[in-house]
Parts: C-alpha cells; structure tokens; sequence
C-alpha cells in the first residue's frame, strides 16, 4: 500500500475481515446480518481423518483451541502445532473456525487468540458493530488491537508445555519440532511480527502482507518494517484472494521481497478479502493449507505435489494464480 487512501482502505477491510462471509455478500447486507448469518452457521467436524473440536481452557486464557475430538485415537499421529492470528486482529477466537477445524481434523492442535465469540458454544458473544469513529478531521480513527503478536507466542508456549506435562491430556501428543504460524489479514502481520522465532518451520500469511514504509499506523499491530521479511527463516507461503483482495498489492510486495528463502504465492482467483475462510471445511484456501503442512511439517511427497514442478496441483488449477521462487 503506497498511500494514505490505501492505508485507510486496507485498515477499514482489516476491522471487517472477522465479520465476512465470503466475497459474494451482498452489498446491501448490514454487518449485524453478515454477524447472524455466520452465528448461525454450524460447526463442522473437518475432512480429515480425525473429527474436530473448537474449546476453550482454563490453562490457556483467552484462546481458543482446535483439536482432534478423540486423542486417545490418533494412534501414530503425532499433533503438528499451527498457530493463527485472527483477522481484524480480533478477540474472536472463532473468527475462522471452520479454517481451524478442518486443519485441526488432519491432526493438528490450531490455536487463536480470543474466546468463542460466534456459533455453536460462544461464550462471550460480540458486540454489536460500530460505526469506526473518526478524528475532528474526519479521518478514520482505529483502536487498539484486541488481541497481540505476543498471544501467538503464548499459545505456542503453552502448547509445547502440554506435551512435556504427564498430566496434560496432550502428553507427548504433540510434534514439538512441527510448528506453524499463519494468520489472516491483520492477524497475518502477528504471524510475521514472530515468525523469526526459531522453533517455527514454516510460516502461512494469509490475504495480508506488509505496508511500505512510513504508511502503517504508528503504535500498531499492521506496524511492522519490511525488513521484518528478511528474518524469515523457513519455507513461506502466502494465500491472497486476487487482485480484488485489499491485501493484494501488500502481499504481492512482500513476495517480491524475499530471496533467501523458499516462498509460494498462491491467489485463489475472484474471493477477494474475505477468502474462502466461511466455505464448507474452509474452502479451497485451507486444502492449500493443508497440503503445505504436511509437507513442511510430515514430509509428504504426495502433499509437495500440490507445490512443486511446473504441472503442481494449484499451477494446473485454473481456480488458482501461482508465483514461486526457491520451492521446484
């Protein structure tokens, strides 16, 4: 984004990000009906081979968590970790439940900052949305992030614990060297505000990406230099929503910066901002995501299909538009 009028575009879609369905929703919808309508949605147990469940822990305040249902059946699978920033930065730790279950549902323990503030268990439902105030200027006015890059850390934290604690439900469960930080839009910053952290092993920005210099606000979460890229040290891969997504331009930049380590920019063409996240089991997005998990995190030569060579699963899907550097 290279000016004020993106900045404040990018920043509006950031606060909606949490309330989207997808990127056909009506115009004319109020955000209080977009708010019922996901309410409303059931959750779903995944596609994966282990059905899935969101909650929340006493151990763990202010997250919330997904998981496999039945641990004493993963058998030889061992929980890899993905922790996720929500859009809008939000304290809706359900914001994107149906993306975290069905990675939860291929044996992943997913973590988000918030409590469950929509759907089925909500335990602190949302506030009924505002118009965002603006200064004696007219200009928009956004409030500090609900939620923190530090959150992404403290669930990482806190995961990693459970696994060395004989009394934990997870013990020795969890594959502590298969981690994963991802987020959406402004939660995508936080995933890059920690991902020079050096226990995680691959990092997924979804529809975000970094501002240039001098435009982001000051004091914020979406402030975060550019050379925060060159702190990468894993395989990357960025999911944008095409060139309707406000993120577009952000996170096409972000690619064009990094050299040094093996990125995938994967748009999934006409879902603009909202991405596939409210789809059945997450949608096209989160088969991606999948897919690049276990590759990254569990080897699987099948997955890494959906990626390398020329003729991969998404260059030869016409749903998709890729770029890569450092992946065949």
């Amino acid at each position: 984004m290279k000016n004020k009028t993106g900045l404040v575009a990018f920043l509006t879609a950031t606060l909606m990000t949490a309330s989207m369905v997808n990127a056909q929703t009506p115009p004319q919808s109020s955000m209080a009906e977009i708010l019922a309508r996901q309410a409303a949605m059931p959750d779903t147990a995944g596609s994966g081979s282990f059905a899935a469940l969101k909650e929340e822990t006493a151990s763990l305040p202010d997250h919330v968590v997904y998981r496999p249902a039945h641990l004493d059946k993963l058998g030889n699978t061992k929980l890899g970790i993905y922790i996720f920033g929500n859009g809008a930065c939000s304290d809706d730790g359900a914001s994107s439940r149906l993306h975290l279950l069905e990675i939860a549902s291929h044996g992943y323990i997913a973590i988000a900052p918030g409590r469950i503030r929509n759907g089925p268990g909500t335990t602190k439902p949302l506030d009924p949305p505002k118009p965002t105030p603006t200064d004696a200027d007219g200009k928009p006015v956004f409030p500090p992030s609900p939620t923190k890059h530090t959150d992404l850390i403290s669930a990482l934290d806190w995961t990693l614990a459970q696994n060395a604690d004989s009394h934990s439900p997870y013990y020795k469960k969890i594959d502590t060297k298969a981690v994963a930080v991802s987020g959406y839009s402004c939660g995508g910053v936080q995933a890059l505000h920690v991902a020079a952290d050096a226990r995680i092993k691959t990092v997924i920005i979804m529809n975000s990406g970094l501002f240039n210099p001098g435009v982001a606000p000051k004091g914020t979460e979406m402030e975060l230099p550019k050379s925060q890229l060159d702190l990468l040290h894993t395989p990357t891969l960025y999911i944008l929503g095409g060139p309707t997504d406000i993120a577009y331009n952000n996170g096409v930049d972000d690619f064009d910066h990094i050299n040094h380590v093996p990125v995938f920019l994967g748009n999934v063409l006409n879902v603009g901002h909202g991405g596939t996240y409210w789809q059945p089991n997450g949608g096209k997005a989160a088969q991606a995501v999948v897919a690049w998990l276990d590759w990254q995190l569990r080897n699987d030569k099948k997955a890494a299909a959906m990626f390398v060579g020329k003729d991969c699963g998404l260059c030869t899907d016409p749903t998709w538009e890729v770029r890569k550097k450092k992946i065949d």
